[in-house]
């Protein structure tokens, strides 16, 4: 082998041993969870993390014109390192997707 391949092959095994993961992921409990679905093709579902991420949406079918679509609504909120709360809150129907943001 030459000196400079084996050289150039110890940099690269080194390159991706050390970008490997290191330690492991704590794992996150999820503290709620509910999911409803009916059948008119309605839903709602929530959960709640133990990392204090929460999430609720609810959707129905609607007729819009001649043709039949879909409505939902809902909401995310989780903690920043800073301890701020950011929630977004959202309606989506044949308007388009309607986020609003806001961080307290």
């Amino acid at each position: 082998m030459q000196p400079i391949f084996a050289i150039a092959l110890f940099a690269a095994l080194v390159a991706i041993a050390s970008s490997a993961p290191q330690g492991g992921n704590t794992p996150v409990p999820i503290l709620s969870s509910q999911f409803d679905q009916k059948e008119d093709g309605s839903y709602s579902f929530s959960y709640e993390t133990g990392d204090g991420i929460k999430r609720s949406e609810a959707g129905a079918q609607k007729k819009i014109g001649e043709e039949t679509g879909s409505t939902s609504n809902g909401s995310i909120s989780w903690k920043t390192p800073e301890g701020k709360t950011v929630t977004i809150t959202f309606v989506a129907d044949e308007r388009g997707f309607q986020p609003k943001v806001t961080v307290s």
